[in-house]
């Protein structure tokens, strides 16, 4: 009997979860995803979510993506043709793109490499080909205030559309599903938040972060050929993600342990991806912790699929990248998350330094890129680089990513870790040190300073360099007066990388205590 193997990626993920920037609905949004791969396509082919997960024809139910084989072709047409409406109605604004590769009497476990790559080829294609939106509605429709698309319930005055009705339909019980995997807790309900003002404490920041795990093409290549060994790498890096998240949870539990609820709410964690808003003063220490844990279960539940990819693998485990986007809580949160994703894309490209890890002989090292937005200007982060972090040609505060360990490409070419950066925050922190406000203000006329009069800026450090008493922060001007941070060749022209602007970001966020009506915040 012939069978089927169906493949199914869930489009529009992002958008439809962060097409708003109120909490409650983001939540409601994430859960609804959360449900597509597990219990929606679990119930559409009559069995449980646990029954799901021993099912020896289940291949990948996780992270948007489904891989099914099929004894039948009834039962494979009857999910090809149901399935796209029921997460249309389940989840408006979702698309979903589905392949099926016929597999006649071949043997699936021999040529298991070959029907994959003709699967996602054929779900490559579909998603070229654009599905018809069932969330526009007519002209005459009255439309939603914050969404633009058609109006189908008013509730105290309040207009909501298709998807934003679904959000918010999820009952309280499913909205801390998310939670609950991600913090490895039973909590209370009323612990986790579902307004943004919930999450900032003394003062409006708030933080997105997004993290991406490295060299997954190599192993899937390597690891693909098996069903069995791909249905397993699949599930266990999965536990790897919630296992690293739970205990990066674990870590910064003391600094959120006096709040009413939780400043942390995970939006996406599956496959090797996590996206969470947090506190913005917990975002770096969070992100730090997700990392090395990262590295460590993947070490312990996939140490041999790596060693089978990476001959020189120093890590043991994976590794991965993140991005945190630092931004005031009434920013758009769409515009956040992109802004971190396109950070992790800068960090993962920084990592990949070496011809080494680009040809996937070795995994590139795990680090950590931000930035706290400062302005109302919405574009690409390369845009907000040269137009912000680059007051001269030849320099550039952009010295991020900052890395988990040392990584040192040569002399003038070195990355900082995260240890140094969060060590050379306290030496400014004013408590500890009296100078550290005076030192801080002159830094920031220093960086004005670059920007109009080179020369006049050098002059101010240098003064500042003279007048300072403590060793520890006369020895971080020093680094500054000396240009020995890190000097790169771009287009031929040497470019002076300084980390201050970075480090000025992280003390201000950490330290500042403002509210949010009355617009004090502190400038960099």
């Amino acid at each position: 009997m012939a069978k089927f193997l169906y493949g199914a990626a869930v489009q529009g993920i992002q958008n439809f979860i962060f097409q708003t920037d109120k909490l409650q609905e983001i939540v409601g949004a994430s859960e609804l995803v959360e449900q597509i791969c597990k219990d929606k396509f679990a119930e559409l082919i009559g069995k449980s979510v646990d029954d799901l997960e021993t099912d020896k024809d289940a291949i990948l139910n996780a992270a948007g993506n489904i891989k099914y084989v099929f004894e039948s072709r009834e039962n494979c047409e009857k999910v090809v043709r149901v399935f796209p409406k029921i997460i249309s109605k389940f989840a408006p604004g979702i698309t979903l793109s589905q392949a099926v590769i016929e597999l006649g009497d071949a043997d699936i476990e021999k040529e298991f490499a070959q029907f994959v790559d003709k699967l996602e080829n054929a779900l490559k294609a579909q998603r070229n080909k654009p599905m018809r939106s069932s969330t526009l509605g007519l002209l005459a429709i009255e439309r939603s205030r914050q969404t633009g698309l058609p109006v189908v319930e008013i509730v105290k005055d309040e207009h909501r559309d298709a998807a934003t009705k679904a959000k918010l339909s999820v009952n309280e019980n499913a909205r801390n599903n998310l939670c609950i995997k991600a913090f490895s807790t039973e909590v209370s309900g009323r612990e986790f938040p579902f307004d943004i003002e919930d999450i900032t404490d003394k003062n409006s920041w708030i933080a997105i972060i997004h993290a991406d795990g490295n060299g997954l093409g190599q192993i899937v290549q390597k690891v693909g050929t098996n069903k069995d060994l791909f249905k397993t790498f699949s599930k266990e890096l999965d536990n790897a993600t919630k296992a690293a998240t739970q205990h990066a949870y674990k870590d910064i539990s003391e600094k959120i342990k006096y709040c009413e609820r939780k400043p942390l709410r995970p939006i996406v964690l599956g496959g090797d991806d996590m996206t969470i808003i947090c506190r913005a003063d917990i975002a770096l220490p969070f992100t730090e912790a997700f990392l090395q844990h990262f590295e460590q279960e993947t070490k312990t539940r996939l140490r041999k699929q790596i060693d089978k990819a990476f001959d020189n693998n120093e890590q043991g485990g994976l590794t991965a990248c993140a991005g945190i986007a630092y931004i005031k809580a009434s920013f758009p949160f769409s515009f956040g998350y992109e802004l971190a994703e396109q950070l992790c894309n800068a960090a993962k490209k920084d990592a990949k330094y070496s011809d080494e890890i680009k040809r996937g002989e070795r995994l590139p090292q795990s680090c950590v890129m931000f930035h706290k937005v400062q302005d109302s200007f919405v574009e690409d982060y390369t845009q907000i680089a040269e137009r912000e972090l680059k007051p001269q040609p030849n320099i550039s505060f952009q010295y991020g990513p900052y890395y988990l360990k040392d990584s040192q490409r040569d002399d003038k070419n070195i990355r900082m870790t995260i240890e140094t950066l969060n060590y050379k925050v306290g030496l400014l922190n004013s408590k500890d040190n009296k100078e550290g406000n005076a030192v801080k203000s002159h830094l920031r006329q220093w960086m004005t300073l670059l920007h109009d009069d080179p020369q006049k800026a050098q002059q101010h450090i240098s003064r500042l360099y003279s007048n300072i008493k403590d060793p520890k922060l006369k020895n971080l001007v020093s680094e500054i007066i000396s240009k020995t941070q890190r000097i790169e060749s771009i287009d031929n022209k040497d470019v002076t990388f300084y980390p201050i602007y970075d480090i000025l970001a992280i003390h201000t966020i950490n330290t500042q205590t403002t509210k949010i009506e009355d617009n004090k915040e502190e400038k960099l």
